[in-house]
């Protein structure tokens, strides 16, 4: 079974055109795709949950 992708959060807010701070008050109210801590301490999001969250947002335009 192949593992999922995980973006950097740089990438992520990249592909948003979205910056830093705008991400994380969307988090602050619970609106944003899920962040995954590694033990590094880097942040990831899963490809599968950014793009069902944007799915979620194209449907309710």
């Amino acid at each position: 079974m192949a593992r999922p992708q995980m973006l950097k959060l740089p990438e992520v807010l990249a592909e948003l055109g979205m910056s830093r701070a705008a991400f994380y008050r969307l988090r602050a109210r619970g609106q944003a795709p899920r962040l995954y801590k590694l033990p590094n301490g880097q942040l990831r999001v899963r490809r599968a949950d950014l793009d069902a969250w944007l799915a979620g947002y194209e449907e309710a335009a």
